[in-house]
């Protein structure tokens, strides 16, 4: 059976050039996104009339998508968050959807403790103005000694913690279902959101986007924050009451944030945090490196190749 296979993930015969290899030597054909970015739903609406299978990005996937799609049997997300896909309406419509879990942990890891160095201190912005031929003198603070808390506490959250060991902080995690296991063999001691807020000089954004989630960082929430802290989101976007954070950062209450997730992405650039001096952006990159791309590449590409000959694939979400 030919299947049609429609890559929304970008860069894929550039970086997956492997897993687009698989999918083709089994009789699928792959159709790319051309765009560098998620596709919006007018540009899905003209090519997944004939869809078998689909190697998600961030695109929105929903009723009115399947609809349009009546081929289509498989999603499988390029990456863990699911927030994108309408699990039960795709269940509804005989769509199976499974994503990539713990393949990407390690790199979105690696950039919240990059994250997390580069605010204290300050080392973007003076990148940029040692080239402009200033000579700023910013007094940073050290990592040494403080307190990180981490919302949530999953494989990322494990893996941000296993690489805070070296550095001499007392590290701090809230998670509805803690896995007090691994908390103890990485130094991690569990307690509620307030007291993170209360004590923790850094906070982590590490919970998953739920509709009991959406906002979790809100006015009320930033209020409680200790005076002159850091906030990190390497998360989801939507966690965050971007207002809320613009306040916290524009008022004094925040020291500075780092911010790799957006409410709306791509976000634009009248954004209004990109007007502060004390908030560092990046693109939503957490995830992106050739390791995450190889390796997630090719777990989509057989989660779609199992649902082909007939078999339950793995890491499958809506049974």
């Amino acid at each position: 059976m030919k299947m049609k296979v429609l890559v929304t993930a970008t860069n894929y015969s550039t970086l997956c050039a492997e897993a687009k290899q698989l999918l083709e030597q089994n009789g699928c054909e792959v159709v790319e996104n051309p765009h560098d970015r998620p596709m919006t739903f007018n540009e899905l609406k003209e090519v997944v009339s004939d869809i078998d299978a689909v190697v998600a990005g961030v695109d929105t996937w929903n009723e009115e998508v399947f609809r349009l799609a009546p081929r289509l049997k498989v999603i499988s997300r390029f990456g863990v968050g699911v927030d994108n896909i309408d699990l039960e309406k795709a269940k509804e419509f005989g769509i199976q959807v499974t994503n990539a879990p713990r393949l990407n942990s390690n790199a979105v890891a690696e950039l919240t403790i990059n994250l997390i160095l580069n605010t204290l201190r300050n080392t973007p912005n003076l990148h940029v103005t040692t080239r402009q031929g200033y000579w700023e003198r910013f007094v940073g603070n050290e990592l040494q000694n403080r307190s990180v808390g981490l919302l949530g506490f999953g494989n990322i959250a494990q893996n941000v913690a296993k690489k805070l060991q070296g550095f001499d902080v007392n590290v701090y995690a809230y998670d509805k279902f803690p896995n007090k296991d691994i908390a103890k063999r990485l130094n991690v001691q569990f307690t509620d959101y307030e007291e993170i807020l209360n004590k923790c000089d850094v906070v982590s954004m590490h919970l998953p986007l739920l509709k009991e989630t959406y906002h979790f960082m809100d006015e009320s929430k930033f209020s409680q924050m200790k005076q002159d802290s850091y906030f990190i989101n390497t998360s989801r976007g939507p966690l965050v009451d971007e207002k809320a954070l613009w306040h916290a950062l524009n008022e004094g209450k925040l020291a500075a944030a780092a911010i790799d997730v957006y409410e709306e992405e791509p976000t634009s650039k009248d954004n209004p945090l990109f007007d502060l001096d004390n908030v560092i952006t990046t693109p939503h990159t957490a995830a992106e490196t050739y390791e995450v791309y190889h390796n997630v590449s090719l777990m989509t590409a057989k989660a779609i190749l199992e649902v082909k000959v007939g078999n339950k694939p793995q890491n499958l979400l809506n049974e």
